[in-house]
């Protein structure tokens, strides 16, 4: 615990402007940010005395060891920036706006040639328009279902899309006339495009223009005596009507509106937020956060209108938001909202009528949802902190191991070893950090050495990034080093961050093997346990016996958890590895022959039958080919055993097909894989 009168900087030292801060802990992790109007007079609030401040925000300048801020011209650029710090850092102390669940949106993807209408989820796309966020995704596919027969927009993947372009034969859906199918030119590009937009037009609300045009079209078929014609325009406006229905009218005047209501207590806060478009409801979703700092309901609407808003621009963002309180100050927020849009946008409380109508049933389902959150987490929040707690009992630790990182090996007979690191913080995982290692100072199958080398590996990271950020304390002086960032903005890189405790999946060898790496390294404040598979015994270091958990303790539990989770890890990655090796093509052995050139040639002749059969010169015609990388491709094509003859396992007849055509993939590296 820090005392936070060793970094108080002096009042003098801080500027009296608007600006954004950020409180970083002893291994320069970003905890908390914040903005202010004048950062002396926010900052100096931090640093009174420690009874005074609400329990959370004295948990959080008690874990912090240094502060540092950014002037900025206005609040509106603070907010901006603050907004984009949170995202980017992820700071423990902020509120955080937590959901089970990825919403659903309703797309059109519009930067294709030929749109798609599909469910998406997660990050939103450039050129592609949005509808929702709804429910559930079956509702999604029930409204397209009753749309597309008066908008046969193509809803096929790229896959099938091709196929059929490719066979000239559309798929179901166009056979029923479900899809315009312009993937065997029934209607051409242009035509496509416009229903596709037509469509977005009708999910958009302008629902009238469309039911009155195809009642026309109607009496005028029925007029001509084209029955069969009017009978079909019938049930599209059936289906149009049904599709409408699904959403009903809330408010009268066709209002574009958002709905954000609280239910708060002392701990936690639950939003909910109803989309309207067109006076319907087009969505709902809701969020859950824990209030790790003194906010009020004020604040808690600030942060839910940067989580909602924080990357959408134009219409996405609606002409009203209703809040059940506003901002202070709210004059930042409405121009940042107005700038997000492009347009003014009222951000106001509704004090009457079918508007604070519909937000007392926002409010309603916000209450709803808090009460069915903690009542879901209260017993998981207890789990996992007595988990925590059995697991330093039996481990004899000071205190609960908030971080742990879990380590196994992975190979098949020795082939492709590799090794994976989970991490998991206050008992759930955090995946952002997991990391996979490929095992590089022998080959073979030897547990105990890998886990000893990956060990290794990770902390003299650990070592070199502490060195870098200022952490290391210098043997000689006793003092701590001052070696400077990083990065220019201070954030310290991966591996920078180190665990309380290293379980490994194993036994007596392998938990001696990291014990050992560790004191090689130096490092003697990070415990150490092993959890071997047969009995699930725990072994320590020096311990000739190991320690037996009962089978039904939370610690166990815990343990197994991780433990299954790194093996799944470091599993999936072998067998990724193994079938990128399997299906090796033998143009991987020639050098300085990359993946765009390899495409190139496969191109060219086709399949690597008729490549083998080439000459040099015609290899030599192949753009960006020169005549010493011809003749390596020659050679590692005669190197290379043709595969056997295909054969029809029904008659016993060989079939006389080309050789699979195969580049070879590349090595795909991730950012995490070391």
């Amino acid at each position: 615990m820090a005392d936070p009168s060793s970094y108080r900087p002096k009042p003098g030292q801080i500027p009296d402007a608007p600006g954004v801060y950020k409180f970083r802990d002893e291994h320069r992790r970003v905890i908390y940010v914040g903005k202010a109007k004048s950062l002396r007079q926010r900052l100096a609030s931090y640093f009174q005395d420690l009874a005074g401040l609400h329990p959370r925000t004295r948990s959080m300048v008690t874990t912090a060891a240094s502060v540092e801020w950014t002037v900025v011209n206005n609040e509106v650029e603070a907010l901006q920036l603050e907004y984009s710090w949170i995202k980017e850092f992820d700071p423990r102390f902020n509120v955080k706006y937590r959901d089970d669940k990825s919403y659903p949106y309703l797309a059109v993807t519009m930067n294709e040639q030929f749109p798609r209408v599909q469910v998406m989820r997660g990050a939103k796309k450039k050129g592609v328009r949005y509808f929702g966020p709804y429910g559930h995704a079956w509702a999604i596919r029930d409204t397209v279902d009753l749309l597309l027969r008066a908008f046969p927009v193509r809803t096929c993947s790229a896959g099938v899309f091709k196929n059929a372009t490719r066979t000239g034969r559309p798929c179901l859906l166009g056979y029923i006339g479900k899809c315009s199918a312009p993937c065997v030119e029934r209607v051409t590009p242009e035509v496509h495009r416009e229903l596709a937009e037509d469509f977005c037009d009708f999910m958009a609300g302008r629902t009238g223009t469309y039911i009155r045009r195809l009642e026309r079209q109607m009496a005028d078929a029925a007029e001509e005596m084209e029955y069969e014609r009017a009978a079909r325009l019938r049930d599209d406006i059936e289906a149009l009507r049904k599709a409408m229905e699904k959403s009903a009218v809330v408010l009268a005047d066709a209002t574009d509106a958002d709905l954000i209501a609280l239910a708060e207590d002392e701990l936690e806060a639950a939003v909910q937020i109803f989309h309207v478009r067109g006076g319907r409801v087009r969505g709902q979703r809701g969020w859950v956060t824990d209030k790790v700092e003194a906010v009020t309901s004020g604040d808690l609407v600030e942060h839910a209108l940067q989580q909602l808003y924080g990357e959408e621009s134009g219409d996405a963002v609606p002409k009203e938001v209703l809040v059940p309180a506003l901002p202070d100050p709210i004059e930042p927020v409405q121009e940042w909202l107005t700038e997000r849009r492009g347009a003014n946008v009222s951000l106001r409380i509704p004090q009457r009528g079918d508007k604070k109508a519909l937000m007392e049933t926002v409010a309603r389902n916000a209450q709803q949802s808090l009460v069915l959150h903690k009542t879901k987490r209260a017993s998981d929040l207890t789990t996992r902190s007595r988990a925590l707690e059995e697991i330093a009992a039996a481990l004899e630790l000071d205190s609960a191991p908030l971080r742990v990182e879990c380590y196994d090996i992975s190979h098949l007979q020795g082939d492709d070893v590799v090794a994976s690191m989970v991490v998991f913080e206050d008992g759930l995982a955090r995946k952002s950090e997991y990391r996979r290692f490929q095992i590089k100072g022998f080959e073979g199958q030897d547990d105990v050495r890998s886990m000893h080398e990956v060990i290794t590996r990770r902390f003299k990271r650990y070592i070199a990034e502490k060195e870098k950020t200022g952490e290391w304390v210098d043997e000689e002086t006793g003092e701590i080093a001052d070696l400077g960032p990083t990065e220019e903005d201070g954030r310290p890189k991966r591996f920078a961050y180190p665990p309380q405790l290293v379980v490994v999946d194993g036994g007596q060898p392998q938990v001696a093997a990291a014990k050992r790496a560790l004191d090689e390294l130096g490092i003697d404040d990070i415990a150490v346990c092993g959890l071997a598979k047969r009995l699930e015994e725990v072994w320590v270091p020096d311990e000739d016996d190991p320690i037996i958990l009962p089978r039904t303790s939370e610690g166990l539990y815990l343990l197994q958890r991780v433990r299954d989770e790194a093996h799944r890890f470091a599993i999936t990655y072998q067998r990724t590895k193994r079938a990128k090796r399997f299906r090796a093509g033998p143009l991987d052995d020639v050098p300085g022959l990359g993946d765009a050139r390899k495409q190139t040639l496969i191109k060219h002749f086709g399949s690597v039958k008729r490549l083998r059969s080439a000459t040099i010169d015609q290899i030599c015609e192949v753009p960006g080919v020169g005549r010493k990388t011809a003749e390596a491709v020659l050679a590692a094509l005669a190197g290379a055993v043709p595969s056997g003859p295909a054969v029809n396992t029904a008659t016993g007849e060989i079939m006389e097909e080309e050789e699979p055509v195969t580049a070879g993939p590349s090595e795909e590296r991730r950012g995490q894989e070391t």
